[in-house]
């Protein structure tokens, strides 16, 4: 059985609260809105059906860029704006948020070449309000990326974007969301929304720790549950909008395929975008984009076709290092909630976000994970109309507080108070003094902090054991078996936390080595 829920969450979900807003979705998008709204002064409360971040947003190609590709389709807005929220998540969420240099081979007889690239690449830094030297010779690019494909190699082209872990950035979003007042429950489904006067005015939901069913009012309600937005519109009679699309990825121990370049390519076998980079330690290479027909409610897995699309693009650039599959630590697969047009190739389809209102629902769909905050924006104006007493101030303000900027423990290396700094805010401080004795140091093959799991424990809302190891932390991922080697240390840090007692612990052990071995281990081959 589950812990009773806290006091804090049972006036929460009291039926006669008076709310102006319900928001329905708990990955990055619906964070973005709650926070917004908030610091607007609107009285908010976000439900997610599982954890924060359980969905698409704890399974992105964890990129916060510019999308330098829509160049080439010519969408420069699109482009303009992500680089410009790029750019502003890099300054306020450092150490979160981190710039990242990319190198792009140039190989004789292969597309793009050296001057259309270069050609982008200018318009993108002229975005960015910056300048850069851009192609090397062979000899150059080799120094930095020295593991890649030599034959016909020209030189090559550097970019600069940034990459973040989003499952922690869509916590630190709602960390600074809560800040201002808003209200955020995991493992709360909504089931249906309610209708007076055909105007959406709130929802039944149950609480999937109780089992409670429950009605809530609200003056407005917003459907933010990205690849799920169908399925509330559908209630109503609204005809299906979304395309899922997979995006599958695997993950590689650092010392295997070493890069300290993010090195990008377009896969040989249809041209398009693969990269493969640095993160959390180890080397992150993605992503497929396929048609994803599978049921929603079940976790999406990568498929042994992907991961075969996967290892030919590591091949192709670098067959020096003659990598198989033995050497992939973990994999994992999410699904995009991709605004359909019919598009026989799912690449081609655009990553604009789309918000329509139907009957008081107003549904957000699509966009980037980059520009989050523009989508939170754009989906709150089409709200105000049903809000007239609300007066919000539009002005752009900086996304989290800058209380963090303070925060200098001794003794810790700067590389990790900036990391603990980018990813707790206001928190870090107190994390640190959570820390027992030995809690200050890596968790092997990582660059988690073993306190991290103790506050994680005790401060973040974990449900089960995979919030922790999948989503609070990411050593799951990082770990050979889900870090199933660690599970004693973990044990004895976090089960006093979390007040399992043993029979629960072994259960939800049991339950994540399951879902572990089910969607992030690699499938039997074809």
């Amino acid at each position: 059985m589950s812990a009773p829920r806290s006091a804090h969450v049972q006036a929460a979900l009291d039926p006669v609260a008076d709310w102006d807003v319900i928001v329905i979705g708990g990955g990055i998008t619906g964070a973005g809105i709650t926070l917004e709204a908030a610091r607007r002064g609107l009285k908010v409360l976000l439900l997610e059906q599982r954890d924060f971040a359980w969905g698409t947003s704890s399974r992105s190609s964890k990129l916060v860029h510019g999308g330098l590709r829509y160049i080439q389709q010519g969408r420069f807005f699109l482009t303009r704006d992500s680089v410009r929220e790029r750019q502003a998540l890099m300054s306020g969420a450092c150490g979160l948020v981190e710039p990242q240099s990319f190198a792009f081979a140039d190989y004789r007889g292969r597309r793009p070449g050296r001057w259309l690239f270069s050609l982008g690449l200018a318009i993108y830094d002229a975005m960015a309000g910056q300048r850069a030297r851009h192609y090397f010779r062979a000899d150059e690019f080799l120094g930095l990326a020295p593991h890649i494909l030599r034959a016909g190699l020209k030189g090559g082209l550097c970019y600069s974007d940034a990459k973040t872990d989003d499952a922690r950035l869509v916590l630190r979003v709602l960390q600074q969301a809560q800040a201002y007042g808003a209200t955020a429950l995991n493992y709360v489904a909504v089931e249906s929304i309610m209708y007076t006067a055909e105007r959406a005015h709130g929802v039944v939901a149950r609480d999937a720790q109780t089992g409670t069913l429950l009605t809530l009012q609200a003056k407005t309600v917003i459907n933010a549950t990205g690849a799920w937005a169908d399925r509330l519109r559908a209630q109503q009679g609204a005809a299906a909008r979304l395309r899922p699309l997979r995006g599958s990825h695997v993950i590689l121990p650092s010392w295997r395929l070493p890069v300290a370049q993010a090195v990008s390519l377009m896969h040989p076998i249809d041209g398009r975008p693969v990269f493969i980079y640095p993160w959390e330690g180890a080397t992150l290479v993605g992503t497929t984009d396929v048609d994803h027909t599978d049921d929603l409610q079940q976790e999406a897995a990568i498929t042994a076709a992907e991961l075969a699309y996967l290892m030919v693009a590591l091949t192709f650039q670098f067959p020096a290092l003659a990598l198989t599959r033995a050497d992939i630590i973990a994999s994992y697969a999410g699904v995009r909630p991709v605004v359909g047009s019919g598009k026989a190739d799912p690449s081609k389809e655009t990553r604009d976000h789309a918000i329509c209102l139907e009957r008081g629902l107003l549904t957000v769909a699509g966009g980037k994970l980059t520009t989050f905050r523009l989508i939170a924006l754009d989906a709150l104006r089409q709200l105000a109309p049903l809000l007239p007493a609300w007066r919000p101030d539009w002005r752009n303000t900086a996304l989290f507080d800058v209380s963090a900027e303070c925060f200098a423990p001794p003794g810790l290396p700067a590389s990790q108070t900036a990391r603990l700094a980018g990813h707790y805010g206001a928190l870090a401080a107190q994390v640190l003094a959570a820390a027992q004795t030995g809690e200050l140091e890596l968790i092997a093959g990582t660059l988690t902090l073993w306190v991290e799991l103790r506050w994680a424990a005790r401060c973040e809302a974990v449900c089960h054991l995979e919030d922790l190891l999948l989503r609070r932390t990411r050593i799951g991922l990082l770990l050979r078996g889900g870090g199933v080697a660690q599970l004693p240390r973990i044990r004895a840090i976090c089960q006093p936390e979390l007040g399992w007692d043993d029979a629960r612990w072994e259960q939800e052990v049991a339950a994540y080595l399951l879902l572990w071995q089910t969607c992030h281990a690699l499938p039997a081959t074809e």
